[in-house]
């Protein structure tokens, strides 16, 4: 199999990299730090406006979304061009890539305007609703309860793991509005004001940065919310978490094979700054060679799944995907981490930035890290699970 470019991708490629050089925000105007990742910091609202007005915020959109109306391949490209670069698109991913796309498939012209497009532009941020305490992975048993009253639906309930909820302007809350219902059929979407009344958030320290949480815990008690919120229609949310995960996993792939590949370039710097010799040497270039062929297997896999999207097929190369980059990405941690042996206990060393993905630190740090890749979007046992009964036909367990 040969992989290529026609004359038209490759243009549109060195396009995007002659804007990118030019437009890219200097380091020191990128200082301000990213509290979490509902917060934007000037530069970054600044950089999302400018990607937006110029078309490259999601080149397959139409220009008033952001987009020039590029082709399949070429949103492929792009997503490529920014992974390798490690240039993010947006600070606040989830408002960008899950609840932007949601409201503007889901949601009335007034949402779309009020809520959708400020999104697009990095003025408004947001978090998501959807993790609850008894409600991770199987996402249906969800139990926080909106009960509609007149013109609103007052809320009761909570969630976890939150992203960004510290920061967050608005937060897309799944919520059970109808409980005789059976379980996917009662839940609805609703937009939620972080500032209104009866909503509590409670940051969750990690161990990696136990100063800077992201996670959050988010109570609501009587909170009020209007029910023009109401995204979709009532009791019908179902159908719009399973299209904002598919959004979110869209296009993950590229990201997390360019993670790999650097993990993979750092590894074997490391190995020859260490010097090893002898079985110990061969044993770390095996472990090396079969994470290569990982790389190279997630990258056929990607295209061979991205050429089924474009033909309008389905690809289940996609949810494999999920599953296999997520492990790959741990093993190329683990192993940077026994390769330095004990020194990846001291918090205080200096691992190799470009083996970090999106992350940064030392690698014993991004070791447990990474851990979360094989949580978020879709946890690794449920990712099996999906593929062993919707990609393999075997019976449910």
């Amino acid at each position: 199999m040969k992989l290529g470019l026609d004359e038209g991708a490759q243009a549109f490629r060195e396009e995007l990299g002659r804007w990118l050089d030019e437009n890219w925000p200097a380091e020191q105007e990128r200082s301000e730090p990213k509290r979490s990742s509902g917060h934007l910091p000037g530069w970054a609202r600044r950089w999302q406006r400018r990607l937006f007005d110029h078309g490259w915020l999601v080149p397959r959109w139409p220009p008033e979304l952001g987009g020039r109306n590029a082709t399949a391949a070429q949103q492929m490209i792009y997503s490529e061009e920014l992974a390798r670069r490690r240039i993010p698109r947006s600070l606040n991913p989830q408002g960008l890539s899950i609840i932007a796309p949601a409201i503007i498939q889901y949601g009335n012209e007034d949402q779309k305007q009020r809520y959708a497009l400020p999104t697009l532009k990095g003025e408004i941020t947001w978090c998501l609703g959807m993790s609850e305490p008894g409600a991770g992975s199987d996402l249906a048993s969800l139990s926080t309860r909106a009960v509609l009253e007149q013109d609103r639906f007052v809320v009761d309930g909570q969630k976890v793991w939150t992203s960004g909820a510290q920061d967050a302007d608005y937060c897309l809350c799944f919520v059970r509005t109808d409980p005789e219902a059976p379980k996917h059929r009662g839940i609805s979407a609703l937009i939620v004001d972080m500032a209104s009344a009866g909503i509590a958030v409670r940051p969750l320290p990690d161990l990696t940065d136990p100063h800077h949480a992201d996670f959050n815990e988010v109570f609501f008690e009587g909170v009020e919310v209007p029910a023009e919120n109401l995204v979709g229609e009532l009791n019908q949310g179902w159908a719009i978490t399973q299209g904002s995960l598919s959004l979110e996993r869209g296009m993950l792939w590229v990201e997390a094979v360019c993670s790999v590949e650097r993990g993979l370039d750092a590894l074997v710097e490391l190995a020859r700054r260490r010097s090893e010799t002898g079985p110990q040497q061969a044993a770390m270039a095996d472990q090396v060679a079969s994470l290569c062929i990982d790389a190279w297997a997630m990258r056929v896999l990607g295209y061979r799944g991205f050429a089924k999207f474009a033909r309008g097929e389905a690809s289940p190369e996609h949810t494999i995907l999920k599953l296999f980059s997520s492990e790959a990405e741990r093993r190329v941690y683990l192993l940077g981490t026994e390769m330095l042996g004990p020194d990846a206990l001291d918090m205080g060393l200096e691992g190799p930035s470009d083996a970090s993905g999106w992350m940064g630190g030392p690698w014993a740090v991004d070791y447990l890290r990474s851990f979360s890749g094989t949580i978020a979007g879709g946890t690794s046992e449920i990712q099996r699970n999906i593929v062993a009964e919707r990609v393999l036909g075997l019976p449910r367990s």
